[in-house]
């Protein structure tokens, strides 16, 4: 990404495009250096208070106090938005929820695509004339790079894509499979005389909302924790 970041601007909390399972950054200000975590949206009463999943550190829920201040940013796939809110409530074991204020002024830049990450996941296509296997090497809500030893066939009609990813904060695998359409082809020229191989620009035609959101939040986490993996 080059030149200047777009500049913030306000949101309404629609435009914020919150869902019920999606992963939020969790800032807490009790030191002079903010403390970032990862939580989840289980809900929220509109105008009265968001409830999250208090976020965990060594397999512990942090300490949260109520009425501490807190930042949550968000990511919908296209905008970072971020809020101030106050901790109201908070539920201990086995819960491990908080109600938080409702946000009454929201934050967000448009990031205007959707971006892509580094990924290094085995994956299976099966087309009409068969089944080849590869690796995709990034990985975005609308789509991703294939590099693949062998060709796959030259005709328009779709693929299916499969590959599994790791949910959190667990790391259970989830197995994803979605229709897909080349829409670019090109060759990979092997290292040191190695083989050559072939890249594939797929676009997915049929995610399921689930793994939209597990795409959402790989990107979301990338962008906010390593930044080198955005393409």
């Amino acid at each position: 990404m080059t030149g200047s970041p777009p500049a913030p601007q306000l949101y309404t909390f629609e435009q914020m495009n919150l869902q019920v399972g999606m992963r939020v950054q969790f800032i807490t200000h009790r030191t002079l250096r903010p403390i970032q975590h990862f939580s989840t949206v289980i809900g929220w009463i509109r105008d009265e208070y968001l409830i999250v999943k208090t976020p965990f550190e060594h397999n512990n829920p942090i300490a949260l106090r109520e009425g501490e201040k807190l930042t949550l940013r968000v990511f919908s796939g296209v905008n970072v938005c971020s809020f101030s809110c106050v901790a109201e409530r908070v539920f201990g074991r086995p819960l491990c929820y908080a109600h938080v204020t409702f946000p009454t002024e929201i934050q967000g830049t448009n990031l205007r695509t959707a971006m892509r990450v580094k990924v290094d996941i085995p994956a299976h296509v099966r087309g009409s004339n068969g089944e080849q296997t590869g690796f995709l090497v990034n990985l975005s809500v609308s789509g991703a790079l294939l590099e693949s030893k062998m060709r796959l066939p030259d005709d328009a009609a779709p693929v299916t894509v499969e590959f599994t990813l790791l949910t959190q904060p667990d790391n259970r695998q989830v197995m994803i499979a979605t229709k897909a359409v080349i829409r670019n082809v090109s060759v990979v020229e092997g290292i040191a005389g190695g083989a050559q191989k072939f890249s594939y620009g797929l676009q997915f035609t049929d995610l399921e909302a689930a793994h939209y959101m597990m795409l959402q939040n790989l990107t979301y986490e990338a962008l906010l924790a390593d930044r080198q993996k955005i393409v």
